[in-house]
């Protein structure tokens, strides 16, 4: 039976009644990806895809601060989740990606156990727009570092995919006060990549990111997706709209992007100082970045275990969320 609740955003889930300030939300029991019509703050929106299990959205979540980290500091864009130990989470690579779509299908169930704070990096989604000329990965690194100052918070596990997660590597090498345990995969050791041992490169994933890049049509977004992602039925016309969007939808960050710039820097002589835990979850079929990637890293790090999901490419906590959250939270929740 659908359900009305003014101003708040209600699910019926199971028998269980959740609820979020600030929206209204019409829907039945469908899936968690299904769109549903909303009313913001009494204004009527657009039908909202991409909603998390227990009934968040991403605009009912949405938050913004300015933080430190580069010269004349920068806004952050970030949703914050649940209650309880921090748990910083950092997305994936390619035009258009966002937080909230590569962690969205997974927040509902940790949210129920750690206080989970999504970053948008800087140049996706709201967080800049910046100019930079060094490492990309150090920028996110320092970036995030930034938003814990902001939200008081000392430590936190941090949980990434791709960029995010050699992000998380970056920042246990280069603060590892900060970090308690991280997770990681389909991520490079290197900021400008990996020399193979066995895949091709550039990689089919780097090539069809690229052709994106230039040409950030509806077309190649969807050519993009469809090797990032091994299923191609969860390559939809909503999530192809989404991504689209998100990336063309200011000139402002379109321009930071074009005159930024990132030094390739070789972190695998660092890798054996890391101390952290660090969990590795990899997607056996993942065409952007070679799975051998993450077996170097298990065999630099001490404390490492590498998970490796069948029929899955480059973006696990979208493709296999199950799967991808039991492995996550029995990590952080200790074994």
């Amino acid at each position: 039976m659908p359900c009305i609740d003014t101003g708040r955003v209600s699910l019926f889930f199971r028998g269980c009644r959740q609820r979020h300030p600030s929206v209204l939300l019409l829907h039945g029991l469908g899936g968690c990806s299904e769109s549903r019509r909303v009313v913001i703050n009494g204004h009527k929106g657009e039908d909202m895809p991409f909603i998390a299990s227990n009934g968040l959205t991403e605009a009912g979540t949405s938050k913004t601060i300015a933080v430190g980290g580069m010269p004349g500091g920068m806004n952050v864009h970030y949703h914050d989740l649940g209650a309880g130990e921090p748990v910083l989470f950092l997305h994936s690579y390619g035009p258009g990606t966002t937080a909230w779509i590569t962690f969205h299908k997974t927040i509902g169930g940790l949210s129920q156990h750690f206080r989970c704070i999504l970053m948008d990096l800087p140049n996706f989604s709201k967080t800049g727009p910046i100019v930079y000329r060094e490492g990309v990965h150090a920028v996110q690194a320092r970036t995030a570092v930034a938003l814990l100052d902001a939200l008081g918070i000392a430590r936190a596990h941090w949980v990434g995919n791709s960029q995010g997660g050699q992000s998380a590597m970056v920042a246990a090498i280069t603060y590892p006060e900060r970090v308690g345990k991280f997770v990681m995969g389909g991520s490079h050791i290197g900021t400008g990549g990996d020399r193979y041992l066995m895949a091709n490169r550039p990689s089919e994933g780097n090539r069809a990111t690229a052709q994106a890049l230039d040409d950030p049509s509806r077309e190649n977004i969807q050519r993009y997706l469809r090797v990032h992602i091994d299923d191609e039925s969860l390559v939809t016309d909503e999530l192809v709209d989404y991504i689209h969007r998100a990336h063309n939808w200011s000139p402002e960050f379109t321009e930071a992007r074009r005159q930024s710039v990132s030094v390739p820097h070789d972190y695998t002589p660092d890798l054996a100082t890391i101390q952290a835990p660090v969990l590795l979850i990899h997607g056996r079929y993942d065409r952007m970045v070679a799975f051998e990637v993450s077996i170097a890293i298990l065999n630099h790090i001490a404390d490492s275990r590498l998970v490796l999901l069948n029929n899955c490419g480059h973006w696990p906590p979208f493709e296999k969320p199950a799967e991808w959250t039991a492995q996550v939270l029995a990590f952080l929740r200790g074994y």
